[in-house]
């Protein structure tokens, strides 16, 4: 059974940082390109990372660019999200994915990131 279990959410002060985790079973984890998504009501789901199988290739949206470090750990099948200079804007709950041949079709429940004064 694949399972994602993201943690690591909080209040922070914009500026501030956060690292969030995901845990994952049930799978070949250094199989997969993994991602973050996030979403706030109303809005669309929206990619915010994803990191290739093995950790060598990673890509970012615009609007995160140089604050957040997406890595992984595929001995502890494990992938984060660094999350520095937070903004406002990126209050959202964070989702971790697992990216399949013509998407990702897994995900978990999810994590509260709230970026406020």
């Amino acid at each position: 059974q694949v399972q994602l279990v993201e943690s690591g959410g909080g209040l922070v002060q914009p500026g501030g940082s956060l690292r969030l985790s995901c845990a994952a079973s049930g799978f070949t984890f250094s199989n997969y390109v993994m991602g973050w998504y996030r979403q706030t009501p109303g809005k669309e789901r929206e990619l915010v990372a994803s990191i290739s199988n093995n950790g060598g290739s990673t890509n970012y949206v615009d609007s995160v660019k140089g604050r957040f470090t997406i890595s992984r750990d595929n001995a502890k099948t494990t992938v984060y999200l660094q999350m520095n200079s937070l903004k406002p804007e990126d209050t959202a709950v964070y989702y971790c994915s697992r990216k399949s041949w013509f998407g990702y079709d897994y995900w978990g429940q999810g994590t509260q990131v709230t970026v406020s004064s």
